[in-house]
């Protein structure tokens, strides 16, 4: 198990390494620079604060630079808020895009188990095609026009729920959450129904129903646990994937996380934000799938037998 950690780790450096350099020059390629605006700066002025940030050498240097900060730990200041480090951003930004993604990934799970669960034990019915067809919906509408509508519903005609903030209104966090994880929802329950399906039609399932065992322990104690290891693997990409994704509800919904910096830093063309909040989001990325791929492991007997084999092999 350790050993395999240490190769997903060696295999994030050249993954975050080449994240880093692409987001780097890319960003430099867009038109327009962190200093330029609606009124003209007066070019004295914009050498000097090029000169600040050292943004006034040569390309290669900047990126040599920048990758000798990083390594020390330092994302470098912001541009657009005079005073910040971008990690004091990224940390004051996190707590509600994280809290969003949490209440995201739970509106998935439920949701989305409950209707694979249900699709699986009658399959190629009504129960079946209800549910994987709204969760073809949901996989193709996006989170920037079903956050509308759903605001145009529940908050203007129905006037139900609160249509912006976090924390500030009783239900304000609903709208949001549903929204962000819905397409998620509609994922799992695809991904349940395919597990529960393959489960279902092993011989050890046929034997607990030989025996006579009710059908909600069959699924409960037997099924749910085989059948939800494609569900756990794609739950740590899942996760990241809303943190990194909630850029837009944030901005419809007006969150104060770190989706509004990131949005801003695009707008504003504040380089070090940009990258931070990149290389962040990336290593997220990275640090779940790790998870979610040994929690995967351990739910699976053969894959931890391969795994202790492999390394008593190795020993």
């Amino acid at each position: 198990m350790l050993r395999f950690i240490g190769l997903r780790l060696l295999q994030a450096i050249p993954v975050l390494f080449t994240v880093i350099t692409a987001t780097f020059f890319l960003i430099r390629q867009a038109p327009g620079g962190p200093f330029d605006a609606e009124k003209p700066v007066i070019p004295a002025v914009k050498r000097a604060l090029e000169a600040k940030y050292n943004l006034d050498l040569p390309m290669w240097q900047q990126y040599t630079n920048y990758l000798g900060d990083l390594l020390r730990g330092d994302m470098g200041p912001s541009f657009k808020y005079p005073g910040w480090a971008v990690h004091d951003l990224i940390i004051s930004g996190l707590p509600a895009t994280a809290e969003l993604a949490f209440y995201a990934l739970m509106v998935a799970i439920v949701i989305g188990v409950l209707a694979g669960v249900s699709a699986a034990l009658k399959p190629n019915t009504a129960r079946d095609y209800v549910p994987m067809s709204l969760a073809m919906i949901g996989i193709c509408m996006p989170t920037f026009l079903l956050g509308p509508l759903l605001v145009l519903i529940f908050g203007f005609w129905l006037d139900w729920l609160p249509i912006s903030g976090w924390g500030d209104l009783p239900g304000d966090k609903i709208l949001p959450s549903f929204t962000l994880g819905a397409a998620y929802a509609a994922y799992v329950a695809r991904l349940t129904r395919g597990g529960m399906l393959e489960i279902m039609s092993q011989d050890y399932i046929r034997t607990a129903r030989a025996k006579g065992l009710p059908e909600h322990i069959v699924v409960i104690k037997h099924a749910l646990r085989g059948g939800l290891i494609p569900t756990i693997a794609f739950l740590g990409p899942a996760f990241a994937g809303l943190l990194a994704g909630s850029f837009v509800v944030e901005t419809i919904f007006q969150i104060p996380g770190l989706g509004r910096f990131y949005v801003q830093a695009a707008f504003n063309r504040d380089y070090t934000m940009i990258l931070g909040t990149t290389i962040f989001l990336s290593t997220l990325i990275i640090v779940f799938n790790l998870l979610s791929d040994l929690l995967a492991t351990w739910m699976n007997p053969k894959l931890r037998h391969q795994m202790s084999h492999r390394s008593g092999g190795q020993s």
